[in-house]
């Protein structure tokens, strides 16, 4: 299934989109796509409802985070070796864990605003986990038994931020608007193999990042089950689980930043497409399109 929650920001309602790409209301079923409905019964339940029988939604309705009430927004850096080549980093021995603030998530085709004094923001697409069951200490062999779905995830990245000021890299990834996600949730029954999935993003139409989730160092099991032995991961939580080279720092003869007035827009094979236009920070900045 592909779920989705639509509508203004806070009052999103829950749908699921059908083989035709129709958007449907889901509100007589579920109350929103929260982490307590991401339970592998009630996925069951809501699978076997014909989607014909369900409400079509007329016209095109923002998209909102597919899943309400997200609890942690993780995310694995350098995990494919083309861009830590490209960052002249060394690949790394374990994943490289850190957090993206959950007042960062937004709408997949929701502005991306620069915070106050951006020089250096920049994109990063990337395959994103939602857990579906609570995993402490999870084997690698029974990781993925955790997982609800996967959705797109544009890692969005101030890296003055993240690698000149100092601390951790979590400052150059949690600012308002840096954490797209959607357009859809998609279940894992429709994703044969989450290592094999093709992903790209454009800025301004032109081809930036291009790769497949076959490169990654570490796969979405091992994420899973490593993640697992140092937090407790709950229904909802989100893993971005890392981007492919092509990120606009790493661009040569020279790094190339987001400016006011950029579009990007990127996609994953099967879980849909984003686009966001990248907004100046003001006071009155908003995040629709």
């Amino acid at each position: 299934m592909k779920l989705v929650r639509f509508g203004n920001p806070g009052a999103e309602k829950p749908g699921l989109v059908d083989d035709q790409g129709r958007l449907r209301d889901l509100s007589d079923v579920i109350a929103d796509v929260t982490p307590g409905n991401l339970s592998r019964p009630v996925l069951q339940k809501i699978a076997a409802i014909a989607p014909s029988t369900l409400p079509l939604v007329a016209g095109e309705p923002r998209l909102g985070v597919p899943i309400a009430g997200v609890g942690k927004f993780i995310a694995i850096g350098l995990n494919y070796a083309d861009h830590a080549a490209e960052a002249n980093l060394p690949l790394p021995s374990e994943p490289i864990v850190f957090q993206k603030a959950i007042t960062s998530l937004s709408g997949p085709n929701d502005n991306v605003v620069l915070p106050k004094g951006s020089e250096k923001s920049d994109w990063e697409v990337e395959l994103g986990i939602v857990i579906g069951a609570r995993a402490s200490y999870v084997e690698r062999a029974d990781a993925l038994a955790h997982v609800a779905g996967y959705c797109v995830v544009n890692d969005v990245s101030e890296r003055e931020y993240q690698m000149e000021r100092g601390g951790t890299w979590d400052k150059g990834k949690g600012c308002d608007s840096f954490g797209p996600v959607g357009p859809w949730l998609v279940t894992t029954d429709e994703v044969s193999d989450p290592q094999a999935l093709d992903l790209w993003l454009d800025v301004n139409g032109q081809r930036m990042q291009a790769g497949n989730t076959k490169t990654m160092i570490f796969d979405c099991a091992e994420i899973v089950s490593y993640v697992s032995r140092f937090m407790t991961l709950m229904p909802g939580d989100i893993i971005a689980t890392g981007t492919p080279p092509g990120v606009g720092m790493g661009k040569k003869p020279a790094a190339i930043y987001l400016k006011p007035g950029d579009v990007m827009t990127l996609r994953i094979g099967g879980l849909g497409t984003q686009r966001q236009h990248v907004r100046e920070w003001s006071p009155a900045a908003g995040l629709r399109t």
